[in-house]
């Protein structure tokens, strides 16, 4: 008689309505720390907090072309300095992390992605 040793996950990594997770579980594993949040911190701070100076920086870069490196110095660090702002603001990860993790527990519960940040779940 052969016995075949199944491979199980972690605990934390299934169970849950969809065997996703549990939908509950606010524990952050080092991918979603290191990878998803910032990512979430970057988008968000470029759509919602710093929408002038991507505009600026873009509408030069388009005017520019090959140039742009030199041209738009100036709108290049009025963006960095914006977004320099928001990824230091505690405040402002705190709230990122916790829309991460209200994202990640409406797919664990629902099994329906509906953020790009979502993708490295299961």
């Amino acid at each position: 008689m052969i016995e075949t040793q199944i491979e199980t996950k972690h605990p934390r990594y299934g169970g849950g309505p969809h065997n996703l997770g549990d939908p509950n579980d606010k524990f952050l594993r080092k991918v979603e720390k290191d990878v998803l949040i910032p990512q979430k911190m970057r988008d968000k701070a470029k759509e919602e907090k710093c929408v002038q100076q991507v505009k600026e920086f873009s509408d030069c870069c388009k005017k520019a072309n090959v140039l742009m490196g030199f041209k738009c110095r100036k709108e290049n660090s009025a963006l960095k300095e914006c977004l320099s702002r928001w990824y230091n603001d505690s405040d402002f990860k705190e709230q990122c992390t916790q829309e991460y993790l209200d994202e990640r527990s409406e797919y664990r519960r629902t099994g329906i992605s509906k953020k790009k940040y979502m993708r490295y779940q299961s």
